[in-house]
This record gives C-alpha cells, sequence and structure tokens, in this order.
C-alpha cells in the first residue's frame, strides 16, 4: 500500500466497482492499517478510496444510460465471465433498484456485489446523474471511512477485524431491512390517502 500510494488505492477500489472480485473490504482496511504506521495520511486514504469508487459509479451509470436492457444482458452474456459478472447479478441490482426506488444506490453502495452493480440500472432507469451521485456519494463515504478506520485501528488484529465484518454485514440487512419496511409503508399510507 506504501508503495501504491494514494493512486494506487483510487485505481485499486476503482476496479474493486468494475471488477467485484477485488473486495474493497480487503482493500481498504489494508490501505488504513498502511496509514497507521504513518506511511500514508488517514484521511489521504478515505479521499483517494472515494474518489476511485466513485468515479467507477460513474462510468457504469452512463453504461447503463446508454445501453438498453436486451444490449446490457447480451454483453453481459457474451463477456461477464471475463468480469466475473453473471446476468444473475445484473437482474439482482434492477429488481433491487426497480423495488425501492432511488434511494436504494445510498444501500447499494455498502452491499457487495450489488455495490458494483447497482449504478447500471440507475442509469438504465434515467435516474438524475445529480441524485444518482448524490446517494453514491453519501453511501460510499460512509463505507469507505468506515473500512478505513477498522483498519487503521484493527490492522493487527485479524481476529477483531473478522469480527467486526462479520457483524457488519447484519448491520447493513438490519438498515435494507427498516428501509424497505419503510418504503412499503408509505406506499401503504399513500394507498389509502387515496382511498380516503
Amino acid at each position: 500500500m506504501e508503495q501504491l500510494g494514494y493512486l494506487g488505492i483510487a485505481l485499486l477500489m476503482f476496479l474493486d466497482n468494475v471488477f467485484p472480485p477485488i473486495p474493497s473490504e480487503i482493500i481498504m482496511p489494508s490501505a488504513g492499517y498502511t496509514a497507521s504506521q504513518g506511511q500514508l495520511l488517514l484521511i489521504g486514504v478515505i479521499i483517494a478510496g472515494c474518489i476511485g469508487s466513485l468515479a467507477a459509479a460513474a462510468v457504469l451509470y452512463w453504461v447503463g444510460r446508454q445501453f438498453s436492457h436486451a444490449a446490457i444482458f447480451r454483453f453481459v452474456d457474451r463477456y461477464g465471465k471475463y468480469l466475473f459478472i453473471k446476468s444473475a447479478d445484473v437482474e439482482k441490482s434492477l429488481a433491487w433498484f426497480e423495488h425501492y426506488g432511488h434511494r436504494i444506490v445510498f444501500v447499494g453502495r455498502m452491499v457487495p456485489a450489488v455495490r458494483s452493480l447497482i449504478s447500471i440500472p440507475a442509469g438504465m432507469s434515467r435516474m438524475p446523474f445529480w441524485k444518482f451521485m448524490f446517494y453514491s456519494s453519501l453511501g460510499t463515504i460512509i463505507w469507505t471511512t468506515f473500512l478505513a478506520y477498522v483498519g487503521f485501528y484493527f490492522g493487527e488484529n485479524q481476529a477483531m477485524m473478522h469480527q467486526i465484518f462479520s457483524q457488519v454485514g447484519y448491520v447493513i440487512m438490519a438498515i435494507v431491512v427498516v428501509i424497505i419496511l419503510w418504503i412499503l409503508y408509505r406506499r401503504y399510507q399513500r394507498k389509502n390517502n387515496r382511498k380516503g
């Protein structure tokens, strides 16, 4: 990480969003640990990680905006194996987006696999770019900062890091469930108001 520097961190995080098997869960804690050794600045690590992630998100958004559903699936069927992306992953992201709307971009930036692909349905649905980047930035900053801090404070304690990551999975799922319930509740309220 010291040799890669901030540009290397940004590039790795860019690739994390394009090639899901390169996980941010390894990149950012490693960068955070390097910062704890005084070789990089923690704020620089976080900024570099966010820039890389958001650059990739913007690229994938414009890919989704330029191509039809059929063209995207044809591309994934033909070349997805080289990018470690399956049609099922794209379908999952589309389903999340269609069911839960624009706000799912915020949560999706913190969910593995979905994080990489949520940008494509956002582009395909013609979600306003500023709104996409706003929600993406919020989710990305939270997730990237969290990962960097885990590496910064617990980098030498691998067991503690694994425990934190196993627990954070439950926290993210709880947040997703709360958001889904809130959306369903709002829809139910709107439906009742129309009847009334």
